[in-house]
């Protein structure tokens, strides 16, 4: 793996001896930006030509905005910023996967991994700092939960990957897929993931198609129902379930989410979301841990659960964190299993593990982690 730069991350400071902010308007959406323009007195349009300034050209300065008048200009710089996250570290590995580590102006920190491949390259995006949701077998959850991430520390994730990549004024960019999978449960930052979704959505900005957004919820019910009643074409998406177990006793242990909203709960969801969506399928995310959910008796229960339900399911196997109490399942296993679900007619697809090396596949993201490896580096 390589360091390809580091920077000491901003030390937290109380919030009651920090001055107050200006708004920043990466937290805003094109209906909120042209809401607050309306507020000072300007026309409502400019929200769009700042936002393609912000999301197509990659401009922070207000002064290079040269189709807003002098005095708009003027009154923006006095009154509102354009802040996006800081990079503190980005490490790469081995098989190109780029793990940032992303500070937040409170000194949260945060983790987005570019996933790059010869088809499609993916990013993938925190929602929340840490995770509350103390999945059993993901290192994110044992790291314990911090807060919600607002719009502008979302997208602004996507907006330093690309300035990273010098890829601004490029299109379509070298981003094609972004998955909502990284530290967080976007269901409950249901608002705010909303908004950058539009944001990825509208061509005016980054232009990616619907089925090329990925969100990812443990099943959370309410949100997946709000999901499917919503209307506007551009907060659409895809939508990945975490599903892990077909029965409730053992996903009650490993997605204790599940004792609020269990399986006869999750599932009729999940249906009214893909008839809603005029049967699109839904993608179910299932670890693979050895001797624990992975027996043909298991896989036959997951064909059995998602029985006449448009779906899609991603084995995935277990990768492995300090103090985890899981084991992969063996090579043998997992196409076991995935061959049960195969001959039941399910479009079953193993996921490569990549990124393993630095802690950035799939249940390793922690600020922890990071750290650990800048011991192990500098020791």
């Amino acid at each position: 793996m390589n360091s390809i730069h580091a920077d000491k991350p901003a030390e937290t400071v109380p919030r009651s001896a920090a001055p107050a902010r200006p708004p920043n308007l990466l937290d805003y959406d094109l209906p909120a930006l042209s809401a607050y323009f309306m507020e000072l007195g300007a026309a409502g349009f400019r929200a769009q030509q700042v936002l393609h300034w912000v999301h197509r050209r990659g401009v922070l300065e207000f002064d290079e905005m040269t189709n807003l008048g002098k005095e708009l200009r003027s009154r923006l710089r006095e009154t509102v910023c354009l802040e996006p996250p800081v990079p503190a570290e980005v490490r790469e590995a081995e098989d190109g996967v780029r793990k940032w580590r992303v500070s937040l102006s409170d000194g949260a920190v945060v983790e987005t991994v570019l996933i790059p491949g010869p088809a499609r390259t993916t990013l993938c995006l925190s929602t929340q700092a840490g995770c509350p949701l103390r999945c059993d077998f993901c290192a994110t959850g044992r790291q314990g939960f911090t807060r919600n991430l607002s719009v502008g520390e979302i997208i602004g994730q996507f907006w330093l990957v690309l300035r990273e990549l010098d890829a601004f004024g490029r299109v379509p960019g070298p981003i094609s897929n972004v998955v909502m999978m990284g530290m967080g449960e976007p269901l409950l930052n249901l608002d705010a993931v909303l908004s950058v979704i539009s944001l990825l959505r509208d061509d005016c900005f980054y232009g990616l198609a619907r089925r090329r957004v990925t969100l990812s919820t443990a099943g959370v019910v309410p949100g997946i129902r709000r999901l499917a009643a919503d209307r506007n074409p551009l907060r659409s998406c895809a939508l990945a379930v975490s599903l892990h177990a077909a029965r409730n006793e053992l996903r009650d242990r490993l997605v204790p989410l599940n004792r609020s909203y269990p399986l006869e709960r999750l599932i009729p969801a999940c249906r009214d979301y893909a008839q809603a969506r005029a049967g699109d399928s839904v993608t179910f995310e299932y670890t693979m841990l050895d001797g624990v959910n992975d027996s043909p008796r298991d896989a036959r229960e997951v064909a059995e659960l998602l029985h006449g339900l448009p779906a899609k399911i991603n084995l995935i196997p277990f990768n492995s964190f300090p103090g985890a109490a899981y084991r992969r399942s063996p090579p043998a296993v997992l196409e076991s299993f995935q061959r049960v679900l195969q001959r039941r007619g399910y479009q079953t697809t193993l996921r490569r593990t990549r990124g393993d090396s630095i802690a950035a596949a799939c249940g390793q993201l922690t600020v922890a982690s990071m750290r650990r490896e800048q011991e192990t580096i500098h020791a």
